[in-house]
This record gives structure tokens, sequence and C-alpha cells, in this order.
């Protein structure tokens, strides 16, 4: 069951509902699921097969459906599919129709200018929305600003840990110093740590007050037979060698469209999602 003092929500970052009663039968509950897809494209039902794009759309949505109905209480995310070329427009026309799939339903979109665009829309449409690939503290900024209308547990921000820490720099900083800047400036946007790839992001998160973390089975389960700690504000993260990223002081009353928000391993991360895609269709 859920450990006394945990106020983080966790997540499961699959895109296969057989995971997500694993999970819950080994923490007791299970908060939200996040999906993509590449985690789509690793099914095993994908294994080997071909679809035509409304083949694999379907295939997403029965996916969804079945995990939606097993956590009805929690959240589930649904990625658009988006590539460099596609427009606001485009991701919105996706994002309204996947919202419709399920009752629990946040749409994510890319933290590109296009991508905040169809956010900022979707969101006064009263649909919620997960903000992916973020990889600054400017991309947060914007995404507070583009969305300041909403209400709590509309906007999901995911800072991917993982993928800096694999170019040399301490992507947990990055999750610390989007947490301070959205507590010191009273936002309403939650922060949902992803990309995790080991047991001490996943302890740093929660004791970062990170709202939302989302992990692979494989942390869940290590996490689970570790007695499910809850670590505090004395908990100290192992960095290593990994290059600090610092805070920078950012006012997220302006304009989104004032802050930087372009970023390579964005651009990175839209390209594979996409390859990922493009290679289950006929």
């Amino acid at each position: 069951m859920r450990p006394e003092g945990l106020q983080t929500k966790i997540f499961l970052d699959s895109g296969d509902p057989a995971e997500t009663r694993e999970a819950i039968k080994l923490l007791g509950f299970l908060d939200g699921q996040t999906t993509n897809p590449s985690l789509v494209a690793k099914n095993p039902e994908t294994a080997g097969k071909k679809f035509t794009k409304p083949e694999i759309f379907d295939f997403y949505k029965k996916v969804v459906t079945e995990v939606s109905g097993l956590i009805p209480d929690g959240s589930v995310s649904i990625e658009v599919y988006a590539d460099m070329d596609t427009t606001a427009d485009q991701m919105l026309e996706q994002g309204r129709d996947f919202y419709k799939w399920i009752p629990n339903a946040h749409i994510k979109y890319p933290t590109t200018s296009e991508g905040i665009i169809a956010a900022e829309r979707s969101v006064k449409e009263q649909m919620r929305v997960n903000m992916t690939l973020v990889f600054s503290q400017g991309q947060a900024a914007a995404v507070h600003a583009a969305t300041r209308d909403a209400k709590i547990g509309q906007v999901f921000l995911s800072p991917f840990v993982g993928r800096l820490d694999d170019r040399g720099e301490n992507g947990m900083d990055l999750v610390k110093n989007i947490c301070d800047m959205y507590r010191q400036q009273d936002s309403h946007v939650e922060v949902l740590t992803a990309s995790v790839r080991n047991l001490e992001h996943f302890k740093y998160a929660l004791a970062l007050g990170s709202d939302i973390i989302t992990s692979p089975l494989k942390i869940i389960k290590e996490w689970a037979e570790a007695g499910m700690p809850v670590p505090g504000e004395d908990y100290i993260y192992p960095a290593g060698a990994l290059q600090p990223i610092a805070f920078a002081e950012l006012d997220i009353a302006k304009d989104w469209q004032e802050f930087n928000i372009g970023h390579e391993l964005t651009n990175l991360g839209i390209e594979k999602f996409a390859q990922d895609w493009n290679n289950l269709i006929k």
C-alpha cells in the first residue's frame, strides 16, 4: 500500500497493460501511466508487425483504454504523433481525437513552439496536457506562461533526466531548478519527473517533492523491493562526475514567447519518437 508520507504521485512509464497490472500488484496502488510512440512500439503485440496508420491509432487506443480501465482514478498520458514539420493545428486535431478515447487522458505535446501553441489552445478547450521532452528551465517557464489560466492538475511538465545525464549534465539539477522556480512563483504546473533510469533518480525526485514521477517497471520493482523508501530533504544525490546545471532567474509572468525554448535534445527526441512510430507503419 501507499507509504506514509508519500506526497508524490507514482506513474508507470509503459505501453503495455500487462506491466500496469504488475505495477499495481507490486505497489498496491498506481496513480497514473505515461505512454509514447516508442513505448507502444515495444508492446509485445507489435512484435514483427506492420500496421496501416488507422490500425496503429486503433492499437494505441486499445492499449490506453485497457490501461485506463485498470487505473480509472489515475491519469493516462497519450502522445500525439509529431515530427519537426507537424503544425500546432495538426497536433491539436490529434489531441482532440485522443482526448475522447478515455475519461482520464492527458495529451502529450512536445515542448516546441508548435507544441506550446497546441497546449495553450487545448487548455482553453478544458483539455488536460502533459508537455514532454523538456530539457531546460526556459521551456518550463514558457509552459507556465502559455497555460496560466489552467487549473491544478490540468498541466503536467515532463523534464527528461536520463538524456541529460547521457551527455554529462546532471539531469536531476533540472528537476530541482524547475521545482524551485515553480514553487517560488506559485505555478499551477505539476512537475512530472521522466526519463528515470535508476533508483537514485527515483529517490531524489521523491526527496525534491516532484509532484509526479513516471518510471519503468524495473525501477518501480526495485523501489518496492527496497521497502518503498521516501527520502527527506537530507537525501544526498550521488551526482558523481555529472556537470551541474545552474538555476536561472526567470520571471514566469512574462509572455511565453520571451523564453528561449529551443533545445537540441527536444528535437532529437521528436525525431526518435517519429521514427519508432513510422517503423510500425506499412
